[in-house]
């Protein structure tokens, strides 16, 4: 873990989960370059983190963590809390994307889906709410999909796993509102991530077409949404779902 500045309190702190690739990377190096101390969490680094890392002067951090672990999350937030100072945000982003039809898939993969998709962020999540009560408000942002009310063959136990983040994300904003905590959720479509590389040109080219701007959304386009959320601008939106899909489900 890279160490945290002596000024760490004259900050926000802003958690990403999966933050060192993918729309994980993305939001932390927009949320950093707004001006937020952002700590990517991960199990472990990658090339491109440790190049945002030296990029950022002195802003984004990496702490190792294996999400599934979750008796070691309260001592996780403790120790965050330690060396970075008060909890402004969360971004529940790090998540599996396992595909298979139900019938075919095995139990152990059903369980891993469900536990780091969704025990695992709301498990995290009630430690940093815990550790907001003590500040001025905070942002939590939880990462769903579009595939969670449009439906995709071959991802049933995916998509319930982002249904479950959005009733997770409506209920929990009624229960820390009076508290000043925002939260939201995004539902990206097909974004270019390491995910849909997998998919054909063709394929990509299809999705293209169906989308109301021709286009497929970029890694980009969540992380501004994210950094919108977390701005002034944004402090009376909460209990929504944002739809990232350039057009795809309109």
């Amino acid at each position: 873990m890279s160490a945290p500045p002596a000024s760490c309190s004259a900050v926000r702190s802003v958690i990403v989960t999966g933050g060192s690739r993918g729309l994980g990377l993305a939001i932390a190096r927009q949320l950093t370059a707004s001006g937020f101390q952002v700590i990517a969490i991960a199990r472990s680094p990658t090339p491109a983190l440790d190049e945002a890392i030296a990029q950022s002067d002195g802003k984004l951090h990496f702490h190792a963590f294996d999400l599934m672990d979750l008796p070691a999350m309260p001592a996780l937030v403790k120790t965050l809390r330690k060396d970075f100072g008060p909890l402004y945000g969360l971004v529940n982003n790090a998540g599996i994307g396992t595909a298979g039809v139900l019938a075919n898939m095995p139990d152990s993969a059903i369980d891993r889906l469900i536990k780091l998709n969704v025990t695992a962020p709301i498990t995290l999540t009630k430690y940093v709410v815990r550790a907001m009560m003590t500040g001025n408000g905070g942002r939590i942002v939880n990462m769903a999909s579009i595939v969670a009310s449009t439906g995709y063959n071959g991802l049933s136990a995916y998509s319930a796993t982002k249904a479950a983040m959005i009733g997770f994300t409506r209920s929990l904003a009624r229960e820390v509102g009076p508290l000043n905590i925002t939260v939201n959720a995004l539902a990206p479509g097909f974004v270019g991530t390491e995910m849909t590389d997998e998919l054909s040109p063709g394929q990509r080219d299809q999705i293209a077409r169906r989308s109301a701007l021709k286009r497929m959304a970029e890694p980009s386009d969540v992380a501004d949404t994210v950094d919108f959320l977390f701005s002034d601008k944004a402090k009376n939106i909460t209990g929504t779902v944002l739809t990232i899909d350039a057009g795809n489900t309109a």
